[in-house]
C-alpha cells in the first residue's frame, strides 16, 4: 500500500512538471479551431525568409523603438509582453501561392509607438529584422488597424521558423510584409522607403487587392 502511495505522489510530481524546487513551464497546446472557425496548422506557416530561420537568444534580445520619436525605447522580451495582449484570426497569403489562417496573439504596435511619442513629422514605420530584412508601412495603417506584433500562434509561442520572438501580423497585406524576427521599429518621414523585396520590384504598399509586383 505504501509503495502504491509513493508511486502516485511521484507520478503527480512528473505530471505537474515540478521536481524539487524547479518548476518546468510547458508551452501551450496548439488549437485548430477558434469560435467555430477552423484554423490552419502552425506547420502551414512556411519559411521563405532571405537567410533561413533565425535563432534569437532571448536573454540577449532587445526591441528598439527609435527614429523620429521624443523618447527612444529599448525593451527586453519580457518588457514587451507587459503590454496589454490581444488576439484575432488573420489569414496570411504568400505570393508563392500558399496561405494559412491562424489565431495570432500579441501586443498592439501602436502601444509601443505611443510610449515612444512619435514626432509630428513621422509618417512611416520601418520594421527591421535580425537577418537584415526590412519593410515599411504608413503610420496611419499601423495605428488605425490595430496591427499586432505577435508572439503566439494558435496558442503556442512562435517557433524560430514562425518568427520568434515577434512577427508582424500585417492584415490585408501580402506575406512579404509580414516581417519576422523583429528587432527594431523605426519612425521615419520617408514615405517612399523601400524594404528588402520592395527595392527589388515588389509593391511598396503590398495590398492584397493589388498585384504584389509593380
Amino acid at each position: 500500500m505504501k509503495t502504491l502511495f509513493f508511486l502516485v505522489i511521484f507520478a503527480s510530481i512528473i505530471i505537474c512538471g515540478c521536481i524539487g524546487n524547479e518548476v518546468i513551464e510547458l508551452d501551450g497546446v496548439e488549437i485548430r479551431e477558434y469560435e467555430g472557425e477552423d484554423l490552419s496548422s502552425i506547420n502551414d506557416l512556411r519559411d521563405v525568409s532571405i537567410s533561413g530561420p533565425q535563432e534569437i537568444e532571448i536573454n540577449d534580445y532587445f526591441l528598439e523603438v527609435f527614429g523620429l520619436v521624443e523618447t527612444p525605447k529599448k525593451y527586453t522580451y519580457e518588457e514587451v509582453l507587459e503590454n496589454q495582449k490581444y488576439s484575432k484570426v488573420v489569414e496570411l497569403q504568400c505570393v508563392m501561392g500558399w496561405d494559412a489562417k491562424v489565431l495570432w496573439e500579441g501586443i498592439l504596435v501602436k502601444d509601443l509607438l505611443y510610449d515612444a511619442i512619435p514626432s509630428s513629422e513621422a509618417n512611416t514605420v520601418i520594421f527591421h529584422a535580425s537577418d537584415g530584412y526590412t519593410t515599411s508601412f504608413p503610420l496611419d495603417y499601423i495605428t488605425e488597424n490595430d496591427i499586432l506584433m505577435a508572439y503566439k500562434v494558435n496558442n503556442v509561442t512562435l517557433t524560430d521558423s514562425a518568427g520568434f520572438p515577434f512577427t508582424l501580423v500585417a492584415e490585408q497585406k501580402w506575406g512579404y510584409k509580414w516581417i519576422k524576427w523583429i528587432t527594431k521599429i523605426e519612425l521615419s518621414d520617408n514615405s517612399e522607403y523601400e524594404g528588402y523585396w520592395e527595392s527589388r520590384g515588389y509593391s511598396n504598399s503590398g495590398d492584397l487587392e493589388d498585384s504584389y509586383y509593380d
